[in-house]
């Protein structure tokens, strides 16, 4: 016999942040309003001979203020920053040391793990045999030690789940955990991304498929979202992770709500390896606005993608004129916050989130930064340079994966 429940709807309550421009959710946000640049010459590894040599770094994360040192060795970065935004959110959320509720909540991360650092062991245990392999590669570096790491500090027992769709990863993380709540599957759960990608390989990897850009001089323009002289985004890391809750857990223990997450719209390119397809992206968007049932009348933002290349940024533009309609599109404002943070790949998609629902929270639109040359192909209200005021009750946030995954979820303000 089958039987029909009724879908729970699905706010925010927690928020938790480590970026290159702030280590918490509230310096984020600051620097974020104040148009602060994240982004300078590589120091997490020797630049020396690479095409690109620099990137947006968290500075001054110190591990075993999250972790017990011995912990802390055997976890990768990019879990450490799951670890310290999943805290965050858990604690701002209320929630914290919670006992037996936590058994109710769980973990859907988006990562891409070590991927650009699993040879090094290989060459180690080729140099000294294999019997002196690392056994610890899988428990400090698989991709699964994001939420898995945020989890077993926090002793949540919910489902425990990771997502790689390349750079959607984030947003894709934000919309099968919204699904999980909304059938009744578990009543909470830590959701977003982390990303420690900086190193040698990366850079010289993706510098040489011509994606990040080469401005090595000068790291503070470097990545310039919209701008006719943009030439390639910026790699960045950091950890962006929200507390989603049902609306009954929420209402139930009285906790305060930044919104509600309305919908989520996914699609594939079908068309490319590399280079976007603004249809694709443009079904994400348009499936996002019908499962939170808005009309594009109603959106008042948008965290673009927004990553700063030439193909990228035209292509955004289009799907956001299709999905919208032209009309509606104009009246929109934009803006990248890539072009303070970078492109945290599999993890933007958290931290754009967090930027999305700050921008609604507080009536304040962060600004594209380096936003100098209007480009004829990039005409819509980019908000250059300066934060600007506004009321927001509905904000999308966009995340383009490379290869064609694409990402959209919807945030309204919050009435019962």
């Amino acid at each position: 016999m089958t039987t029909t429940r009724e879908l729970q709807r699905v706010l925010v309550t927690g928020i938790g942040a480590v970026t290159p421009i702030g280590g918490d959710a509230p310096s984020y946000w600051e620097g974020l309003r104040s148009g602060q640049n994240g982004i300078g010459r590589v120091t997490l590894c020797d630049p020396e001979g690479l095409p690109v040599q620099i990137s947006g770094e968290v500075k001054d994360f110190d591990p075993e203020q999250h972790l017990d040192r011995r912990v802390a060795r055997r976890t990768a970065r990019f879990a450490q920053f799951a670890v310290a935004a999943g805290r965050e959110a858990l604690e701002d959320a209320g929630r914290a040391g919670d006992g037996e509720l936590q058994d109710e909540i769980g973990v859907v991360m988006a990562t891409s793990g070590d991927a650009f650092e699993m040879g090094l062991p290989y060459m180690e245990m080729e140099r000294r045999g294999p019997m002196r392999a690392d056994p610890f590669i899988i428990t400090r570096s698989g991709q699964h030690m994001g939420a898995a790491r945020v989890a077993r500090e926090l002793g949540l027992r919910g489902p425990n789940t990771t997502i790689n769709t390349a750079c959607a990863s984030g947003t894709d993380a934000l919309g099968h955990a919204l699904n999980l709540i909304r059938l009744g599957q578990t009543q909470a759960l830590l959701a977003g991304g982390t990303e420690a990608l900086i190193g040698r390989l990366s850079l010289a990897s993706m510098g040489r498929l011509g994606a990040l850009s080469r401005n090595n001089d000068d790291p503070e323009h470097a990545c310039r979202p919209f701008d006719k002289d943009r030439d390639g985004f910026v790699l960045g890391e950091g950890a962006g992770v929200l507390l989603l809750e049902s609306e009954q857990s929420a209402l139930e223990r009285g906790a305060r709500v930044y919104a509600e997450l309305a919908g989520a719209g996914w699609s594939f390119d079908a068309t490319d390896d590399t280079a976007p397809d603004a249809e694709g992206e443009s079904l994400a968007m348009t499936r996002a606005m019908s499962d939170a049932g808005i009309d594009p009348s109603e959106v008042d933002y948008i965290n673009a993608h927004g990553t700063s290349t030439q193909y990228n940024d035209r292509s955004e533009t289009r799907a956001v004129k299709l999905a919208l309609g032209e009309e509606n599109a104009y009246k929109i404002a934009i803006s990248s916050t890539k072009s303070m943070t970078g492109h945290l790949a599999a993890g933007a998609g958290g931290i754009e989130a967090i930027a999305a629902l700050f921008a609604m929270h507080h009536g304040c639109i962060p600004p594209t930064i380096n936003y100098e040359t209007p480009d004829p192909d990039c005409d819509l209200d980019i908000v250059p340079n300066e934060a600007r005021e506004a009321e927001l009750r509905v904000v999308l946030s966009n995340s383009f994966g490379l290869g064609g995954q694409n990402a959209c979820v919807v945030f309204r303000r919050y009435e019962p």
